[in-house]
């Protein structure tokens, strides 16, 4: 990868990893490390252009009919795909299809921009997750495949510990925090080539631990508030993205569109970016 190379535009599809999720910003709104790596774009190249069809609780399938060929269209100097990790925490799932749908969707995205980069998705420590972490590591092997066949740069998140550490995680235990969220961006950032800012893979201090009338409490809240909605979902086919479309997606025109920072004005937050029509 060149290093310090310019970069005018930037795409990125996936899930509630992409969309921000649980980076939430004063207004509520999700800002997350696509943002994050947006606006540190932005600042080092004036004209830039962003665009997040990322949407929460998509499976691969559903980002590959929803988001590739729209991000495709927008020919971006980079685009980021992080998906295929929701179908592997499914009950039911079928690893050769998801396999085939990432392959699919990187064989359409690969021609249709500078740089392709994938991602090794972090992994929270804990007995949940480590039921699952069979199918994870057989997605992310394809993912080194495909990066290999297509020339496509994988960030690898799963390979840090620190992001695996449980405090790195929101109280949902699906969703990084904002600390996490920042990681991300830095590690983008470094794998495309830019210098980097500080090591995103260096442990933070373990917090204090909990007693034990405390961590029961917290479990049963995260039960009550998100791992029973999150079963109830699966056994009635409901998604937390149903209904909903990426940011930078306009339904009615069918298709995305750039956002860019406001000329003649400093370089903010995403939400206050304005669109480009052309």
């Amino acid at each position: 990868m060149e290093m310090n190379a310019s970069y005018t535009s930037f795409a990125a599809i996936g899930d509630s990893f992409t969309e921000g999720m649980s980076d939430r910003l004063p207004d509520g709104s999700y800002r997350g490390w696509a943002d994050l790596l947006a606006t540190r774009l932005a600042n080092r190249t004036p004209g830039f252009r962003y665009a997040n069809l990322a949407v929460r609780g998509k499976l691969i399938g559903q980002i590959v009919e929803e988001q590739v060929a729209a991000a495709a269209a927008l020919r971006p100097d980079v685009i980021t795909l992080v998906g295929g990790l929701n179908d592997t925490l499914r009950p039911k799932c079928d690893m050769g299809r998801v396999r085939g749908l990432l392959t699919e969707a990187v064989e359409q995205l690969a021609p249709s921009c500078k740089q392709l980069v994938l991602m090794r998705s972090p992994g929270r420590n804990g007995p949940v997750l480590d039921r699952f972490r069979p199918r994870m590591e057989e997605l992310f092997a394809h993912v080194d495949e495909l990066a290999e066949r297509h020339g496509a740069l994988v960030v690898d998140l799963y390979g840090a510990p620190a992001l695996a550490e449980q405090h790195m995680w929101d109280f949902d235990r699906l969703h990084l925090t904002a600390e996490g969220h920042r990681r991300v961006a830095e590690a983008v950032w470094q794998t495309l080539g830019l210098d980097a800012e500080d090591d995103w893979r260096s442990p933070l201090p373990p917090p204090a631990r909990p007693g034990w009338a405390a961590s029961r409490s917290a479990d049963l809240r995260f039960a009550r508030q998100h791992l029973g909605p999150w079963i109830g979902r699966r056994l009635t086919g409901r998604s937390t993205g149903d209904g909903r479309h990426g940011a930078h997606y306009s339904v009615a025109e069918g298709r995305a569109f750039w956002v860019t920072p406001a000329e003649g004005k400093p370089v903010g937050p995403v939400s206050a970016w304005v669109r480009v029509d052309d």
